[in-house]
């Protein structure tokens, strides 16, 4: 499979070099030359397969040939290691539980993935620095993702004050391989940041660097798995039922476009739900069709406070930037801060179930939108309640309990370089040589 920019379809790269660049020079995103379609037999045994074996399945075409089907298998059973279970929260709509992984974020197996194939990519006499910018779970789900390998420098850029204590701690609190940098702005400041490092030649001359943003495709890809394994738990659950919609909590829209991606390789998802927060770039769009980026606004889903979506152009690519064919398949919806504390405390009090306030958003669009879609629906739930526990105990009124893969943060030292948002800074910041926790 070769992947092609956004911006120029002539500028074709393999999966490998996909990957190690992260980005085209031309500052799109790579995207596959083409889009497998999967037979009718992998549906049928859909939901009777394991994760490792779906995401075998469903990835194989996209890393052929520069990862064999024997080192696939083998990096697919060390992602999925965990459950992703589909979980009934009241009639006809359930919740995809996406934080049993180590650091208790969908974006695990993401991060997961993308660094055992740059680990198989590296080469011994040219280190690779992989620079993540994050608003919350990416920062922590790559940190650990790459702790401790050979050749790689992991250094996660983060806006101060816009991500929660815990999700903090577990990327500044790591050492080894991993750095910090605290920048003096928004999430769209340190993305910026990081986009300007990849198109810097001199910079890139010195570092090879690569993304581990949801714009790299090895990031990327694998997000459809648990599309693939939720319809499968739907249809084991509902074997007469046929339509489905997904709604997916959006912030930079990769997730929501490794669902897109999936259905287009056949996977029967009748609609599905780009929810936000007031960062509804997206939903305007499909609303009155001017695609609009905006600075973002602090929200208390914080992992979704994006005015510039990263990964849009993917979606737009894949319905070959015609507005009405997306507005057939994806519906925009958003919700404002108080909106989301009051689905919290009515889902907590009437079902039981304890929503984080990005699966809120995406529950509470169902709740909307399914009487005039008539199908069930499903939510993503992103992210452990616990990971926002100051937001969520003063939104229920009462304390939450951090489960064991975030205790482990607690008292650990924080090793952070803050700095201003200024380019020349951190350009000059990431030539010098790595040492342990610090740049």
């Amino acid at each position: 499979m070769n992947y092609y920019s956004t911006n120029d379809y002539a500028a074709q790269m393999s999966f490998k070099e996909a990957v190690i660049k992260g980005l085209p020079k031309d500052k799109g995103l790579f995207f596959p030359h083409e889009i497998p379609t999967l037979g009718e037999d992998f549906f049928e045994s859909l939901p009777s397969l394991s994760l490792p074996e779906i995401a075998f399945e469903v990835l194989q075409p996209y890393v052929t040939p520069d990862i064999t089907p024997e080192d696939l298998r083998k990096i697919c059973g060390e992602v999925f290691t965990f459950q992703i279970p589909l979980v009934e929260v009241e009639k006809d709509v359930y919740a995809l539980e996406l934080f049993h992984g180590p650091t208790c974020a969908f974006k695990d197996v993401g991060a997961r993935f993308m660094s055992r194939c740059l680990q198989a990519f590296a080469e011994p006499d040219r280190p690779v620095t992989v620079l993540v910018a994050t608003s919350g779970d990416t920062g922590s789900a790559v940190a650990n993702g790459f702790l401790g390998l050979e050749n790689i420098d992991v250094v996660v850029v983060y806006p101060q004050f816009g991500v929660s204590e815990i999700q903090e701690m577990q990327f500044t609190t790591l050492g080894q391989n991993t750095s910090a940098v605290g920048i003096e702005g928004t999430f769209d400041d340190c993305q910026t940041l990081v986009k300007q490092a990849f198109s810097d030649e001199d910079l890139n001359q010195k570092k090879n660097l690569s993304s581990a943003n949801s714009i790299n495709v090895a990031r990327w890809l694998p997000q459809m798995v648990y599309f693939f394994h939720a319809w499968g738990q739907w249809k084991k659950l509902n074997p007469d039922a046929a339509e489905i919609t997904i709604s997916v909590p959006s912030g930079n829209f990769g997730n929501l476009a490794a669902g897109l991606l999936a259905r287009q390789m056949g996977l029967p998802i009748t609609y599905f739900v780009a929810a936000t927060n007031r960062n509804r770039i997206v939903p305007n769009y499909l609303e009155t069709g001017e695609y609009a980026p905006a600075p973002s606004v602090a929200t208390i889903a914080n992992a979704m406070d994006v005015g510039n979506p990263n990964n849009f152009p993917r979606i737009q690519e894949l319905f070959r930037h015609e507005l009405e064919a997306m507005q057939q398949v994806v519906k925009g919806f958003w919700a404002d801060d108080e909106e989301i504390k009051g689905t919290i405390k009515l889902v907590h009090q009437e079902n039981g179930y304890l929503l984080d306030p990005h699966g809120a958003i995406g529950y509470l669009s169902l709740r909307q939108l399914l009487p005039e879609l008539k199908t069930p629906g499903i939510f993503l739930e992103t992210a452990h309640p616990a990971k926002f526990k100051e937001s969520m105990e003063k939104v229920l009124g009462q304390e939450i309990e951090l489960p064991e893969q975030l205790k482990v943060f607690q008292g650990r030292q924080k090793q952070v370089t803050d700095m201003p948002n200024d380019f020349a800074g951190f350009k000059l910041l990431l030539m010098q040589e790595h040492k342990e926790g610090t740049l």
